[in-house]
């Protein structure tokens, strides 16, 4: 009898117990006034509450992102010891080799072509013609004269046909034929890769940063050169050609790296990451309107750079946004 009864004892002093913590937490969630089905929060004159939050006074300021893209050394150029014109190009890729050394080729028979073999049979047939014309070649030597110079004129026309699949090859690859003609001693070629939507804020001649793999104590100083002409259908990637001097031919064909770039997004209005909340699909950020009133606004935002998210609608300049305490309000805002 005595165990029964101190059972139900017990049990009346939990449920007075559970009770007793409900009506607390009524307290403490009513500390706050929730007006206009949960658009503005008031608060009481409480000193240690509303120190709780902290806000920042948001404005349109020019907004800088670093990007970073994976890099790989993927042509060097050393002076030859046969062709004091023209150096020597050293990729990292065996196909790109002979692509290259077949398109010298077609060059060096276009040149011959073009300007030694035409030429000559063309003055042949002039000659020719005259000889005739003076009774000292017959038609025939004349027509065998016509037949050598369109015999030529198509030899051009198919080395010119030819080249343009070796063109081809290397500008997929991120080199340009006529660059590579003209190359310098003493630099590399990177080539890496990057998305579609950042080529319009990198400008050719710009200055980017690379780290080397192999050289993890170094940062090296690069130079924009030029973009590929077409994007990858599948990745939406463009190649981009960066130039690099090689001092002391530290940088080998086929050497990885990291390459930097500091991109400008312009002058736009944005607030911390930790100032948004998300409820069903909808961001929202919370304004402090008075020294105890925030009120909570429905935004549209747009990418995040480094920790501040870009904010295209719904604020303006001086709001003062809740950057610490958002959670607490969302929970107060929609009855969570």
């Amino acid at each position: 009898m005595k165990q029964i009864l101190f059972f139900i004892l017990l049990m009346v002093f939990a449920v007075r117990c559970k009770e007793h913590k409900k009506d607390t937490q009524k307290v403490v969630d009513h500390k706050a006034e929730i007006k206009e089905q949960g658009t503005i929060i008031e608060f009481p004159n409480d000193t240690a509450t509303l120190h709780f939050f902290k806000t920042e006074t948001i404005k349109v300021e020019n907004l800088s992102a670093e990007f970073t893209a994976p890099a790989k050394v993927a042509a060097t150029i050393v002076k030859s010891e046969e062709n004091s014109s023209r150096n020597l190009v050293l990729f990292d890729n065996p196909d790109l080799t002979g692509s290259y050394t077949t398109f010298i080729q077609h060059q060096i028979n276009i040149n011959q072509i073009a300007n030694v073999n035409i030429k000559q049979k063309r003055i042949n047939l002039e000659r020719y013609k005259d000889l005739e014309h003076n009774g000292a070649a017959t038609g025939k030597d004349v027509l065998e004269a016509q037949t050598a110079l369109a015999a030529e004129e198509t030899n051009l026309q198919n080395e010119k046909a030819a080249i343009i699949e070796q063109e081809a090859t290397l500008k997929l690859a991120g080199f340009d034929p006529q660059i590579l003609l003209k190359a310098k001693a003493g630099n590399i070629w990177m080539i890496c890769d990057i998305p579609e939507s950042q080529i319009n804020k990198m400008k050719i001649g710009s200055s980017c940063k690379v780290h080397f793999s192999s050289i993890p104590d170094e940062t090296f100083s690069g130079k924009i050169e030029d973009f590929g002409n077409v994007v990858d259908n599948l990745t939406r990637m463009v190649k981009m050609r960066i130039s690099l001097p090689n001092s002391n031919n530290r940088f080998k064909a086929g050497m990885f790296a990291v390459v930097s770039f500091g991109l400008s997004e312009g002058d736009l209005l944005s607030v911390p990451n930790t100032s948004i909340v998300t409820v069903q699909g909808k961001n929202y950020v919370f304004v402090q309107k008075t020294e105890t009133q925030f009120k909570r606004v429905e935004i549209v935002s747009g990418q995040q750079i480094n920790n501040r998210i870009i904010i295209f609608s719904g604020l303006n300049t001086g709001d003062k946004v809740i950057t610490k305490g958002a959670m607490q309000l969302k929970g107060l805002s929609f009855g969570y």
